[in-house]
């Protein structure tokens, strides 16, 4: 049995997302913030090509052909900022296919920097709009997708522009395989309900927490990034909530 929902979370919330407020595929912010040094202009320019998906062309049906090495099983991070999770994951399991999606290039030239270093081959790339390539990802493709510390766009009239919405829902629980998970981590209670409200609605996904605990802790292995760190500094702490697939 799913453990009671966090007090802290009983947030008023519409019951439902209007569709036309919500453009399907935009993209929301600056691309692009301070100037790149040269080295990670270089790493845009020939390292980013190399693990960069096609999506003009079609998605293998299995995405474990992606990866230069065999590997198991594949997984995808939304949003991975400087890459500090992806490639800490990437690294902690060279069996596992790792997909990560960046929209700015800053955040992108700091993750390509990290697989260079650390000569990570586990790890393919898409800059751009996540939901590019949730569009072409085939059915049921993938074990994990993690969102960690998503933009919670907090003004009311921006919580269209918000990731997590009832339609990339279904897209979600469309290309997770049964008993996939997904993973999400917020510091903001008001994010936090909202994901938990649409998680919660959705027949496609059950929430897995039994205990307390099992919101308020890191999962075993998560690695903390700078988001964290800051929200920290700032007096914020984490929400950390895994929903699994079921009803295929």
């Amino acid at each position: 049995m799913a453990a009671a929902r966090p007090p802290c979370l009983f947030v008023r919330m519409s019951m439902s997302d209007d569709p036309r407020a919500i453009k399907r595929g935009a993209f929301f912010g600056r691309r692009k913030g301070h100037r790149l040094r040269a080295r990670q202009a270089a790493l845009i320019e020939t390292l980013l090509p190399r693990l960069a998906l096609d999506l003009a062309a079609p998605a293998p049906r299995d995405l474990r052909t992606l990866f230069p090495q065999r590997v198991d099983d594949v997984r995808m991070e939304i949003g991975f900022g400087g890459g500090e999770h992806l490639v800490a994951e990437a690294q902690a399991h060279p069996q596992t296919g790792l997909i990560g999606i960046e929209p700015f290039v800053n955040g992108m030239a700091k993750a390509l920097a990290l697989i260079n270093e650390h000569g990570v081959t586990n790890v393919r790339l898409h800059f751009g709009d996540a939901t590019e390539l949730l569009d072409w990802l085939p059915d049921a493709a993938l074990a994990r997708i993690d969102l960690l510390y998503p933009d919670p766009w907090p003004k009311r009239r921006h919580w269209k522009r918000r990731f997590v919405q009832d339609q990339s829902v279904r897209s979600l629980a469309r290309i997770l395989r049964n008993s996939g998970e997904f993973r999400f981590v917020s510091d903001i209670p008001d994010y936090v309900a909202w994901t938990l409200e649409r998680l919660l609605r959705s027949p496609s996904f059950i929430w897995t927490a039994e205990r307390a605990d099992d919101w308020r802790l890191p999962w075993p292995g998560f690695t903390s990034t700078r988001y964290e760190a800051k929200a920290k500094r700032e007096g914020r702490t984490g929400c950390y909530l895994i929903f699994r697939r079921t009803g295929l």
